[in-house]
């Protein structure tokens, strides 16, 4: 899936991008140190993994992250 990095905090390695629909969504620093990524700007297209939260309905949770590549 693709988005669109909207926060990120080199500190604790967390923030957030923006699905295509505008959508917010967090990652941690467990799915940012996956992606083996050293840094990122708002406005990188990304790509991203998710996984359903077990037992939280339609919540998702993203479990990597690295830069979209053409």
């Amino acid at each position: 899936m693709q988005a669109t990095a909207y926060t990120y905090d080199s500190e604790t390695r967390t923030g957030s991008v923006l699905l295509d629909d505008g959508t917010p969504l967090p990652f941690d620093a467990a799915a940012f140190d996956a992606g083996g990524l050293r840094l990122l700007r708002p406005g990188q297209r990304v790509r991203i993994e998710v996984e359903q939260e077990p037992g939280e309905g339609d919540a998702r949770r993203i479990v990597l992250i690295t830069l979209q590549t053409l």
